[in-house]
């Protein structure tokens, strides 16, 4: 089994797009294609876990979410950097779409896509760790006994200040994140 780190995509990997639903709106961090690499380097598996509320509520389509997904996969792939899987949940309980609109177990805080992610690519989540601009992204880590890390990217700065029973390690953006990570391996 081998150890993951797990990446939050809107705000974490990339600039938040408030509901990305193009693809030029797939902006990376100057960095993040560093950090990816970095953890490919370590041997982590790196895995993008995100919640596609969008779908739900009518904004874009399923193949859209898997369309963007091919498109990062590419540009890191050029760059020399690798995703071992992407994993997305489109649901929300408020959605517009009848069939989507249901409380699930994908959707972060609840760990239901590492979950996923760990069965089908033989992840250690007890030996992994979890990345994102928010709390309910280190709670879905924690729930599964993964070590979370808070960044100040996206709405991390405003994450940061808010109150959390969460006990995840807070820095300034993904390579930082890495960094400390790759300390503690």
């Amino acid at each position: 089994m081998r150890r993951a780190v797990f990446l939050d995509r809107d705000g974490t990997l990339l600039e938040e797009g408030n509901f990305v639903d193009r693809l030029d709106k797939l902006i990376f961090f100057p960095y993040s294609i560093d950090a990816v690499r970095a953890l490919n380097r370590a041997d982590l598996a790196v895995v993008v876990v995100t919640n596609q509320s969008g779908v739900a509520r009518g904004l874009y389509t399923e193949d859209f979410v898997r369309e963007a997904h091919r498109d990062i996969d590419k540009r890191l792939k050029d760059a020399g950097a690798r995703i071992d899987g992407f994993y997305y949940c489109p649901h929300h309980p408020q959605g517009s779409v009848e069939s989507l609109r249901v409380d699930c177990q994908c959707r972060k805080p609840n760990p239901g896509q590492l979950i996923r992610a760990a069965a089908e690519l033989d992840l250690d989540l007890t030996k992994s760790f979890i990345v994102g601009d928010r709390w309910k992204d280190i709670e879905a880590g924690e729930a599964v006994s993964a070590r979370g890390i808070l960044v100040r990217t996206g709405y991390g700065r405003d994450e940061a200040d808010a109150q959390s029973s969460g006990s995840g390690v807070v820095v300034d953006n993904l390579i930082q994140a890495v960094s400390w990570i790759l300390m503690h391996v």
